[in-house]
């Protein structure tokens, strides 16, 4: 019987618990405190900091399922989804991880047994690849791990690789090792018998696949490109979860497999047409199955789509999931978002994410395909304007800069402006925007670009205990430091062997301070979390590296933050209790300054609401709670206690448990010891960032006061120019009513005055080539008056070209008017006109043909302006 993909999973999971392995939760797939990384691309990606060294293994041996993401980076497989069988941006890589225990024997037998022994695997079907040895690493062939795979398979299916394919390392540097993949070949009997699979394999064939990679991480790179061995080896091995499927269920695709279709199906019943008939409808099918994973995972992790960074990658994902439904499936509205249903119904048990993000996931997708099909809507129009401009210059290439503009600009996709001038009969100069995209890429590389040395090392440590929840001070030593080159400026990066300084996460900025040894002070200008390192910034490196410091924290940065992180948390509560239970953290930001809590809720906060919650925060910050902090508390016991946990945060076996009051959160922040002392808190603003996820900025203490004595000196200011009036609010209103009435008095006037201005002009008409001629500069002080004199001018004289200009507030004002029929029939343009007379303003401007505007600097250049208007006709 054909197992379903729910049972694979689970069948490897198992197959691994017999094998003594600790089953950890998938890591959340967008990744936080690593700077080299947006999203989870590989199984090992949360081990990492225990292959560094920087932190202890809890369990030697490990498997999971993990999230992962690869659309950016060396690992770009955006441009194949879809089109092939096999590429995926978002998908599940099943691993088993050995640190310091078992090598290659074990790694290499449990993979044959689960592949062959469970799950029948023919071994005439599967090929193994051994490392062929590197001259340039002075090294040799991988004779242990052939010798292993030869007791299992014959040496015809035992094969060498290069270091390309078979020697794996984390990045330019660190951990690395050669690995053993295991192939499996698809094709049917005949198709065997005629090509050997061995002359397939890494041949990129579509049947003929890599399933599995077992890593060996035995060496480290240093940044000078040589290798050293680790004093402690590791197996990381990671299979694709899709394609066991695809081999499992018998199929020639993973998009053939259970854990796509029921999706697919879906998608066909809302276009109206059948999976398997057309092939362009089966990629657009294929394309918008895979990215929807992509969206709604990331989505639950907490990561909106948005214009920069990791947001960035997920809107355009999305955006070129609509694109094809748009395109190939003739999709006029929203549809994606009515697929996360079908996803929940198959990945929801494995991932519960997805059941309890499910309202958020539809909501945010549907609102940025219905922005983007605006988007689609406005750019094809833009594009319709380049293929006239085009066809009328008979030209039968589109300028690359116009396509990359659409696509830099209003985020219109080469590929569908390609498609569009096809129809039409064009072609784009590719030439031309990739020039212009390798120019975006090396200013986004520019301003990334950081130069990194290898690490010093002074003191042998297992992980950096942190302090500061307690002390702002402490002595220390530098356990590793290193060199860090970023925009033609240099850093150095301190480690040390126990800290104060708080590392940014969590959404709490860094601390800040300095440390100080014989007399010498080295400020710390930021502290970051590396993985789970805390990296301690210096402009740069004592004189004395390998001395005693004494570290300190500054006090007030610390003090201030604290009193925002804490109010973070009563806000929270306070929340909760006044919208309802349905609220949820999705992301926030502390700082000394203020802090920002975005939160998921439907509906736009109401006055009255927010009133409610600013007042229930300063009752709770009058409570003056006293902080109950709990550390190393099980997660399961955490939850009972009714902690709120976020999610998208990776936590571990034991946390830490933060208790004001009734506000109980797991939280590794720091916060001060009882409420009373944030002061005040006051609500600056209230906002939506995305559909369904509001965002609220406040203030606290120092600055709640400056807030509040600032508005009370206005107000205090206002009153006195009401002669101290009682009722504020009645005099402004009163004044308000009588500037209404003065306005309107105002602008009877004004119509009096346009009224003989437009006579007196009718007077000064000149007849040139049958154009009716009125050039002059106006007593008229409002743009508007100046505008309504035009179009009535225009109602009432045919044929008529009309410049005025004027003075306003002391600044040079000009405007033209030009009958339709002169636009048609003479070419006229006023807003090309408007920009070439408004330099003799020294100023610029434009508009529509018949009628533009512009500004200047220079009065004395208004009859100058008039007179090269004019002439224009003729």
């Amino acid at each position: 019987m054909e197992m379903n993909s729910k049972a694979i999973r689970k069948a490897f999971l198992d197959f691994f618990i017999s094998k003594q392995h600790t089953i950890v939760d998938s890591a959340p797939m967008v990744v936080k405190n690593d700077p080299t990384l947006m999203f989870t691309n590989a199984g090992m990606n949360q081990f990492k900091d225990i292959f560094l060294g920087n932190q202890p293994a809890k369990s030697v041996r490990v498997a999971d399922t993990q999230k992962c993401l690869r659309v950016s980076g060396k690992h770009n497989d955006l441009e194949e989804v879809g089109h092939d069988t096999y590429h995926h941006t978002m998908f599940e890589m099943l691993g088993n991880w050995s640190f310091g225990d078992y090598f290659k024997e074990d790694a290499i037998n449990w993979a044959w047994e689960f592949l062959h022994d469970k799950m029948g695997i023919h071994p005439d079907r599967m090929y193994a690849t051994v490392f062929e040895g590197s001259a340039d690493d002075k090294l040799g062939l991988d004779e242990e791990a052939k010798h292993l795979w030869l007791q299992h398979l014959p040496a015809h299916h035992v094969l060498n690789g290069n270091k390309k394919d078979n020697f794996w390392e984390m990045g330019d540097t660190g951990p690395c090792g050669p690995c053993s993949e295991l192939h499996v070949d698809l094709r049917d009997d005949q198709e065997r018998s005629t090509v050997p699979g061995a002359e397939l394999v890494n041949k990129d064939h579509p049947l003929v696949i890599e399933i599995w990679n077992l890593v060996f991480i035995q060496f480290n790179r240093r940044a000078n490109g040589s290798l050293e061995e680790l004093p402690a080896k590791h197996v990381d091995t990671g299979m694709g979860f899709e394609r066991l499927c695809m081999v499992l269920q018998n199929k020639k695709s993973n998009y053939d497999t259970d854990v796509f279709q029921t999706v697919i199906s879906k998608l066909a019943e809302l276009c109206g047409k059948k999976y398997g008939e057309s092939e362009k409808e089966d990629i657009a099918m294929r394309v918008i199955a895979d990215h929807l994973r992509a969206i709604a995972f990331a989505i639950a992790d907490g990561q909106l789509p948005s214009n920069n960074k990791a947001g960035y990658v997920i809107r355009r994902i999305l955006r070129r999931a609509v694109r094809y439904g748009y395109t190939f499936l003739n999709f006029r509205e929203a549809f994606i978002h009515k697929l996360v249903k079908a996803l929940k119904e198959n990945m929801g048990e494995a991932f519960p994410e997805l059941q309890s993000q499910q309202e958020l996931i539809e909501k945010v997708i549907k609102e940025e395909e219905e922005s983007f099909l605006r988007t689609l809507e406005t750019g094809i129009r833009l594009l319709d304007d380049v293929m006239g401009k085009a066809k009328k210059e008979k030209l039968s290439v589109v300028s690359g800069k116009s396509a990359f503009e659409l696509y830099d600009t209003f985020g219109f996709p080469l590929d569908l402006t390609e498609l569009i001038l096809r129809e039409n009969g064009l072609s784009v100069n590719r030439a031309e925007f990739d020039v212009e995209m390798k120019k975006q890429k090396d200013r986004s590389r520019n301003a990334a670009a950081q130069e990194t040395s290898d690490w010093v090392e002074l003191k042998k440590i297992d992980e950096v205990k942190f302090l500061g929840y307690t002390t702002l001070e402490a002595d220390i030593q530098i356990a590793r430091y290193r060199k860090v080159k970023q925009k033609d400026k240099e850093f150095y990066h301190l480690v040390f062997d126990q800290t104060p300084f708080y590392g940014e996460s969590g959404g709490q900025a860094g601390d800040t301070g300095y440390i100080e040894a014989n007399g010498a002070k080295t400020s710390i200008i930021d502290t970051q979390k590396e993985n789970n390192l805390t990296v301690h910034i210096a402009k740069e490196l004592p004189s004395d590296p390998e001395a005693t410091f004494k570290a300190i924290v500054s006090n007030q940065k610390r003090k201030l933050t604290a009193n925002n992180h804490t109010a973070t948390h009563l806000l929270d509560q306070a929340l909760r209790e006044v919208l309802g239970t349905h609220v949820e953290q999705k992301g926030s930001l502390v700082n000394a300054d203020y802090l920002r809590f975005d939160f998921s809720h439907f509906q736009k906060v109401s006055k009255a609401e927010l009133d409610k919650i600013q007042a229930r925060v300063n009752e709770l910050i009058r409570q003056n709670d006293k902080q109950e902090e709990k550390q190393d508390v099980p997660f399961a016991e955490a939850q009972k206690m009714g902690a709120i946990a976020l999610f998208g945060e990776k936590y571990g076996d034991n946390v830490r448990v933060i208790k004001f009051g009734d506000s109980v959160e797991l939280c590794g922040g720091t916060h001060v010891p009882a409420t009373g002392q944030i002061g005040y808190f006051v609500i600056t603003s209230e906002s939506a960032i995305s559909a369904g996820v509001r965002r609220i900025e406040a203030i606290t203490a120092d600055k709640a006061e400056s807030y509040i004595n600032k508005n009370m000196d206005e107000l205090h200011e206002l009153r006195g120019l009401f002669n101290n009036t009682k009722n504020l609010t009645k005099s402004v209103d009163d004044l308000m009513q009588e500037n209404a009435a003065l306005k309107k008095q105002l602008e009877a006037f004004e119509k009096q005055a346009a009224a003989g201005v437009k006579d007196e002009l009718k007077k000064k008409i000149k007849s040139l080539d049958g154009v009716n001629v009125i050039a002059a500069k106006v007593n008229l002080d409002s743009p508007q008056a100046i505008k309504d004199l035009a179009f009535q001018l225009k109602g009432e004289v045919d044929n008529l070209f009309l410049v005025l200009g004027a003075e306003i507030k002391g600044k040079p004002s000009l405007s033209i008017m030009i009958a339709d029929n002169l636009v048609k029939e003479k070419g006229l343009n006023a807003g090309q006109i408007v920009r070439e007379a408004a330099k003799e303003m020294k100023g610029g401007g434009g508009g529509q043909p018949f009628y533009a505007t512009a500004g200047g600097k220079d009065v004395a250049g208004i009859e100058a302006a008039i007179a090269k208007a004019e002439s224009f006709v003729g």
